[in-house]
């Protein structure tokens, strides 16, 4: 197809999917496209579109899809293309004549999957901020003119699979925090100016099979660990700083010298021992001078606020009625505000309940070690000898089967996506992101909370288990099974699957 797509295809108002690619339509993208509101796919790559990309697209807040890739647009990408927020998955605008920097309210585009800006000629950094990116699967920033340093961000995107930043202009080291994106099996660094080692941490990237870190600055020795072990030479070309094995095909390593041994090693080993000192005379003195323990004592977490009972008894009116959120097995759960104003949930245990003590030490434990953004966040644990409590994040839009159940309240398909994707990040987590798998045992609609932005946070580890041994996998798959029984046992009545 041939000529300019007329501006009447705004009259359209009830399209959902426009696709167009590979013809040979030109001229501009007509803006009347802003009107049609319930358009949730736009695929016009493939032809010879010029001019601007126009913002009227901004006010499409159902596109899931926008593909503009291999087209002539110029100019900049509109900074209202942030305003995507809430449906926008997928974005693709490479193979253009791009110019200007990259729009910071792209970061908010907190639930995109995937993000072309290849082939463009894109100037400035990538900043901190591309770490909000975190569900992003995969990101391709090649061929452009950015420059800059490799934000220590992007090691918070634990679902990518691709990233490539590939031919730009960027400096300085490789985040060592790279090494955190576990689900990575692509990397290209290739064509900077990038310097420093390469740092030991991909080691750790197990599922990693494409590595170019070739024609860059880097210096010192090639890790041998993990993926390492199957790279090639193609990986290093051109770095003419690196030595390792001969089948990188660059120099081996010199050897430790004796003065080298002199001027680190010995230093080092003396700081060490200096250190393991100071600690020891500090836990001696200590012993002397501790004190009888009071009767209410905090779980020592550093990164916990010290809530006293006292405070918890005035946040919550004395525990009143009208504060109760709700009761389960093991106690109730209360509203309270703190003295400086935070909205709280105070899960209060009740002792006289067979398996409370336990349920709350599991409780602690557990939400000590966790730290995910689809977990429950614990402010504090109180434990007196007849009352004990966790202080928890208040979710103001309660939970998922309040949701699932309600006659006043719905949920969109975008909506049950994303608590989907959110409750499946949790579990993934958990199950393979801690140094031990952890069971939650006791997932159902009820346990899944959700905060302001409709965000699921998983809840209640009152009965999980932390795994740990040979037996590990044998037993997450009883006590996943037990767990799936028991929630399907309780809540068979209300319809759950």
């Amino acid at each position: 197809m041939r000529g300019e797509i007329p501006n009447d295809i705004g009259n359209l108002s009830s399209l959902i999917v426009l696709s167009v690619v590979k013809n040979q339509l030109s001229g501009l993208v007509p803006a009347s496209i802003g009107r049609i509101r319930n358009l949730q796919g736009l695929y016009l790559e493939s032809n010879t579109f010029q001019g601007r990309m126009p913002d009227e697209l901004c006010q499409l807040k159902n596109l899931a899809s926008l593909f503009l890739g291999g087209n002539r647009l110029s100019g900049s990408i509109p900074s209202c293309i942030g305003n995507l927020t809430g449906a926008l998955r997928k974005l693709s605008l490479e193979s253009n004549l791009l110019t200007s920097t990259v729009p910071s309210t792209l970061w908010g585009l907190t639930y995109i999957l995937y993000l072309n800006l290849s082939s463009n000629s894109l100037i400035g950094s990538i900043g901190e901020d591309v770490g909000n990116l975190k569900v992003a699967i995969d990101i391709d920033f090649s061929n452009n003119r950015l420059s800059g340093s490799i934000a220590s961000s992007v090691g918070g995107l634990q679902n990518l699979v691709n990233l490539s930043l590939a031919n730009n202009k960027l400096q300085g080291s490789i985040p060592t925090s790279l090494g955190n994106c576990i689900s990575l099996e692509s990397l290209d660094l290739s064509k900077n100016n990038l310097s420093g080692v390469i740092p030991n941490s991909l080691s750790a990237l197990s599922y990693l099979k494409y590595l170019n870190l070739s024609f860059n600055r880097l210096q010192g020795e090639i890790p041998t660990g993990g993926p390492f072990r199957n790279l090639s030479a193609q990986s290093f070309v051109s770095n003419h700083g690196l030595c390792g094995a001969a089948r990188f095909q660059v120099p081996s390593c010199k050897r430790k010298t004796v003065k080298t041994i002199f001027k680190y090693v010995i230093p080092g080993i003396l700081s060490a021992m200096l250190l393991v000192t100071s600690i020891w005379i500090f836990i001696i003195s200590r012993k002397k001078n501790v004190k009888a323990a009071t009767e209410t004592t905090f779980l020592p977490q550093h990164q916990w606020r010290r809530v006293s009972y006292e405070e918890l008894l005035s946040a919550t009116s004395g525990f009143n009625v009208s504060n109760l959120l709700g009761t389960g097995s093991f106690g109730s759960v209360y509203k309270g505000t703190l003295s400086d104003g935070i909205d709280v949930a105070i899960k209060v245990y009740n002792l006289e309940t067979e398996g409370a003590f336990s349920s709350f030490d599991v409780e602690c434990e557990m939400l000590s070690n966790i730290r995910h953004r689809n977990l429950i966040k614990v402010i504090s644990c109180c434990s007196q000898v007849d009352f004990k409590a966790v202080v928890l994040n208040y979710m103001p839009n309660g939970s998922l089967e309040k949701w699932l159940y309600s006659h006043n309240l719905t949920l969109n398909i975008l909506q049950r996506l994303n608590i989907l994707i959110d409750v499946a990040t949790a579990l993934e987590y958990l199950h393979h992101g801690y140094d031990r798998p952890i069971v939650h045992c006791d997932l159902k609609p009820s346990n899944i909370l959700l905060d302001d932005d409709m965000v699921a946070q998983v809840a209640d580890f009152g009965i999980s288990k932390l795994l740990g041994g040979e037996d590990s996998i044998t037993r997450t798959l009883t006590l996943a099974t037990i767990g799936v029984w028991n929630g399907w046992n309780s809540d068979q009545k209300r319809g759950y699957v």
